[in-house]
């Protein structure tokens, strides 16, 4: 296998993951579960989402938080921003980087975004060149790049539509989506072939949610293609809000895992990781479903059982 000696990974369940819980966890909690990630090595953590608080009320909070995190050096505070708007109020909390986001499907653009494809870019031209104006880094992503929860299949030839006009406005990394997490690794294979052929590999980040369990295979593949950024969320925490029946991101954990046991670098402290991770599964109230989450709960559990037995 043609492997990186280096990934970088990409934490964005203070964004992702949470979105989509409906228990709203306070702000206190946001901010020290972002502090703990802080130390875990990750460099980039993607905090909040600056959305009228009408569509995700979870993240109504998101200036606050941005405001009272402590900001570790070397690690870049994300948020993902809609329209205008949204850019004025993160650039007022001091961002260091914004996503603009859109779909290569028309059904999951218009039920997340209200709008069509050719409607959105000109709102994304907009926020691309005000945050280029403020010195400001913007990063794009693109849902349902494998298939849509409305339409259906995909083609790798809507995702180049979408990712021509991000790379044209000048966007700084592109993030892809497999969105409902069906994807399997020849669809994954089938997609990077076409947009690689146009676009280098740095300029891609993979975003895979594990709905079927096929989110490590996808990741594999995408790494014997050259891809060396991925997204993923502590616990495997989350869902959209838009996109019936999706699970959460892949697990920053397992990921961990697997790129530690293929030695591949990250620089992220799995013990650091780990504990942000059961932190944030306390105040959610529920198992989250991190496979080394499950085996640390088992190993505590057969070591109380030992100790009963003493």
């Amino acid at each position: 296998m043609n492997l990186p000696m280096k990934v970088r990974i990409k934490e964005v369940g203070p964004r992702d993951g949470l979105q989509n819980e409906k228990m709203f966890i306070e702000t206190k909690d946001k901010v020290q579960w972002i502090d703990l990630l802080s130390k875990t090595g990750l460099d980039y953590i993607e905090v909040t989402s600056f959305v009228h608080p009408k569509w995700i009320p979870q993240l109504a909070d998101s200036g606050e938080v941005l405001k009272s995190i402590k900001r570790e050096t070397g690690v870049t505070y994300a948020a993902l921003v809609p329209n205008i708007k949204g850019l004025e109020r993160a650039l007022e909390v001091n961002v260091d980087e914004v996503s603009v986001f859109m779909s290569a499907s028309e059904g999951h653009n218009k039920s997340n975004i209200n709008k069509t494809i050719d409607e959105t870019f000109p709102i994304l031209k907009e926020v691309v060149n005000e945050a280029k104006k403020a010195k400001v880094s913007v990063r794009g992503y693109v849902s349902t790049v494998i298939a849509c929860p409305y339409d259906g299949p995909v083609t790798p030839e809507q995702v180049l539509k979408v990712v021509e006009k991000l790379a044209e406005m000048g966007v700084s990394e592109i993030s892809l989506g497999d969105t409902i997490g069906v994807g399997v690794p020849t669809q994954v294979e089938q997609l990077l072939t076409v947009l690689l052929k146009y676009y280098p590999a740095n300029l891609f980040a993979m975003h895979f949610h594990d709905t079927r369990g096929t989110a490590l295979a996808n990741i594999v593949k995408s790494l014997e293609l050259g891809i060396t950024t991925f997204d993923s969320s502590t616990g495997g925490l989350g869902g959209c809000p838009y996109a019936k029946g999706a699970s959460g991101n892949v697990s920053t954990e397992d990921l961990l895992y697997l790129l530690s046991e293929m030695n591949i670098e990250t620089g992220i402290n799995m013990d650091a990781l780990m504990e942000a991770a059961f932190f944030i599964e306390g105040k959610i109230g529920k198992k989250l479903p991190s496979k080394q989450m499950e085996i640390a709960r088992n190993e505590r559990s057969a070591k109380i059982d030992n100790a009963r037995t003493i």
